[in-house]
Formats: C-alpha cells, sequence, structure tokens
C-alpha cells in the first residue's frame, strides 16, 4: 500500500516537474526574453538563441510526461531529462557568480535544480527498483 502510494505522488511530482519546462518553455519560445522574469530588451541573435533553447527546454517536458506513462520501462529517460536539468543548475550559479543575483524566480529554480531534481532522481530510481523496472524498452 505505502509503495503504491509513493509511486503515485511520485508520478503526480514528475507531472508538474514536466509542466514547469512545458509552460516556461513555451513562453520563452513565444514572448522572448523581454517575458522572462527580470528580462528586458536584448540583441537580435540572444533573442533568438533564447527562443531556440526554450524548443529544447519545452520539449524536455513533454519528454518526462511521455516517460511516466510506463514510468518502469522508461525510466532512463526520465532519469537523463531529470539528470539534465539538475545539471543546468551550474551554468546557473557560473552566471550568477560572474553577472550577478538573477531574477527570484531563477534563484528558486536554481535550487530546484541543485536540490529538488536530485532528491526526486532518488527517490524515482527506488520506485522503479521497487517495481522491478530496470531498462528502458522505447516501444509505445
Amino acid at each position: 500500500m505505502a509503495e503504491t502510494k509513493s509511486r503515485k505522488a511520485l508520478l503526480a511530482t514528475l507531472g508538474v516537474l514536466g509542466a514547469v519546462p512545458v509552460a516556461s518553455g513555451l513562453s520563452g519560445i513565444l514572448g522572448g526574453p523581454k517575458a522572462a522574469p527580470g528580462g528586458g530588451p536584448t540583441t537580435a541573435s540572444v533573442d533568438s538563441e533564447y527562443r531556440f533553447v526554450n524548443t529544447f527546454w519545452a520539449m524536455a517536458g513533454l519528454v518526462l510526461w511521455w516517460s511516466i506513462r510506463r514510468p518502469e520501462e522508461r525510466a532512463t529517460v526520465t532519469r537523463v531529462v531529470l539528470g539534465t536539468a539538475a545539471v543546468g543548475g551550474v551554468p546557473r550559479l557560473i552566471s550568477a557568480r560572474r553577472t550577478g543575483k538573477p531574477h527570484p524566480v531563477f534563484r528558486a529554480a536554481t535550487v530546484l535544480e541543485l536540490v529538488i531534481v536530485p532528491i526526486v532522481i532518488g527517490w524515482h530510481a527506488a520506485v522503479v527498483r521497487r517495481n522491478g523496472g530496470t531498462a528502458d524498452q522505447a516501444s509505445d
């Protein structure tokens, strides 16, 4: 019973975590850097790159949603997406050190990426292990 509750809570958490890049990625694509918290006008090149990178960010959320449809079979996909988000916190720290503190939304994102996401990765591994999942099967 507790294992079922943990699995359901994990899947709900992953669903919410997937919503973050989908929503913010679409916002970045459609609104550009001006729409970002603390954002403003920038060069055409930065605007272009920002919108392009947000395509990958939005896709990360969609892939995470896809992976939770069969969490044991697609465990590796889930961990790659989450691991990439966790590693993404490091460049944020580099940026803060070089250019100063970002908007509070991005400071919160850094904590999420460097603290919360690694905890979720561990939780995910434990749930998958308890449910007998060991390898991804990319079939749908």
